[in-house]
């Protein structure tokens, strides 16, 4: 199979690296795609900016590259207090946006000419004894950090357990170019918790290790 990898974090992409035999780079439109083999697969890996924007340029850019048979991106998130506490790991069944309205008559969260939630229909077996736990993630092109920006979230998202900033684009991509996509995120604070700011900053060491082990043992049960 030929698995394109989108890591958010630098620490992850190298973690990734020594693992990939054959490893050559690619540039493409300013990104530096990393290639070769891990296992039985064929991988190509990135880095994504931060956003929405970044993240569908990246994705398009992969996909039209190297034509993966799925999108697998990695990163951080951060709670809405449903569920998934700080290091805990979320793979998305659903994916939203939460910072859409496309006018009178549309549907808020609901980008145009698409659904209202992209799904990512992978078995559950597929995440059998792991330490992860299924559920929607909503993104938008804020860091959310405020309780009132969670409220406003949930109104528009109200099963999200997770807020990235970068998740939807890449689904949106993949939804548009009929690629299956798999996101997992650790969640790094919890916005409008207590002292929510330092939660994020000291959280940097544990995190890229909790996506790295669930990442490597979903590429060996594919």
């Amino acid at each position: 199979m030929k698995i394109a990898i989108i890591a958010a974090m630098s620490k992850e992409l190298a973690l990734l690296i020594p693992m990939i035999s054959d490893h050559s780079t690619v540039t493409v439109n300013g990104i530096v795609f990393h290639t070769g083999r891990i296992g039985d697969h064929s991988v190509i890996a990135s880095e994504c900016g931060i956003g929405k924007v970044n993240a569908a340029i990246g994705t398009m850019t992969v996909i039209d590259t190297f034509h993966p048979d799925m999108v697998i991106n990695t990163g951080v998130a951060g709670g809405t207090g449903r569920r998934a506490g700080i290091l805990d790991t979320v793979i998305a069944d659903r994916i939203a946006y939460h910072d859409v309205w496309c006018g009178p008559g549309t549907v808020p969260g609901q980008a145009a000419g698409c659904p209202m939630t992209f799904d990512c229909p992978f078995p559950d077996s597929l995440f059998e004894g792991l330490d992860v736990m299924r559920g929607m993630v909503a993104s938008g092109d804020i860091f959310v950090s405020r309780r009132e920006e969670v409220d406003h979230i949930l109104e528009v998202c109200p099963d999200a357990v997770a807020v990235d900033m970068e998740s939807a684009a890449i689904a949106q991509v993949c939804w548009l170019k009929s690629v299956p996509f798999l996101c997992i995120r650790v969640i790094s604070d919890t916005p409008g918790g207590t002292d929510n700011i330092a939660q994020y900053e000291n959280f940097w060491t544990d995190a890229p290790a909790h996506t790295f082990a669930t990442l490597t043992a979903i590429l060996s049960r594919l």
